[in-house]
């Protein structure tokens, strides 16, 4: 084959291109904007979370009387009557406090017959040598008014495995475990919160329960960064739209 030839085939080919759609990088373009708008706004709502919890915490009007089925926002002081389950316990392992390795004691509170179990998370002991001491963690079973503030089982950033080891007898050693797990372990449904134990209550252990130290002041800052994103990308999209309009 001649070199006119193969020029003419390369000529051919390269007529037969089609160039991309002009609408596609403004549909993909489109769909960036609209992911970082719903970012902002999902970082905005986070931030306006931890504002009302920021809030919470700091509400000195007392300790409101719960009952099932109310509806409650972390770290609302509650007052709750019932007695403990004294037979079943959870000792929650690896759990660190001031650099030191410990576990948080969870109890189970009955309120009233058939109604779901409510957990208190009692405080945090400190790891000891040797086996654990279940008499460490021993607790009354008469019906008692706690006071407290509404929270959550803690959570691992990177959870592997079981959070149960199989064959346990009670009390329960468990690496955080979820709500689900908890209530399949006692056989009950459990209420969607913790009541973390207020720190004068003499039933307990350390308890340090304040809000994460992420407050919503960085939560608005990435809800900017997302929006002038969004902004910038969507003023690239325009200029381009315009300028490819003028050229053809």
């Amino acid at each position: 084959m001649s070199k006119a030839e193969l020029g003419q085939q390369y000529n051919v080919k390269s007529k037969t291109k089609k160039p991309l759609p002009r609408w596609l990088p403004l549909l993909v373009g489109g769909l960036l904007v609209a992911q970082f708008a719903g970012l902002g706004a999902w970082q905005i709502s986070r931030g306006l979370e931890k504002r009302a919890t920021q809030y919470a915490y700091s509400d000195e009007t007392g300790f409101q009387s719960w009952r099932n089925g109310m509806d409650v926002r972390s770290f609302q002081r509650l007052k709750v009557t019932g007695t403990f389950d004294v037979e079943r316990q959870l000792v929650l392992d690896n759990i660190i406090i001031n650099s030191r390795y410990g576990h948080y004691i969870i109890s189970a509170l009955e309120t009233a017959p058939q109604v779901p179990l409510l957990l208190v998370n009692r405080g945090w002991v400190e790891k000891s040598p040797g086996n654990f001491d279940d008499s460490r963690i021993s607790i009354s079973g008469d019906t008692m008014t706690l006071r407290g503030r509404v929270g959550s089982l803690p959570k691992a950033g990177y959870k592997m495995g079981d959070a149960f080891s199989p064959g346990q007898g009670w009390p329960k050693h468990a690496v955080y475990p979820s709500a689900e797990e908890v209530a399949l372990a006692f056989g009950r449904e459990i209420q969607p919160f913790v009541l973390l134990l207020d720190s004068e209550d003499a039933n307990g252990y350390l308890r340090q329960w304040v809000p994460s130290e992420f407050g919503p002041g960085k939560h608005f800052g990435y809800a900017l960064q997302w929006f002038a994103m969004g902004a910038m990308l969507s003023g690239l999209l325009a200029w381009n739209y315009r300028k490819k309009r003028f050229d053809s």
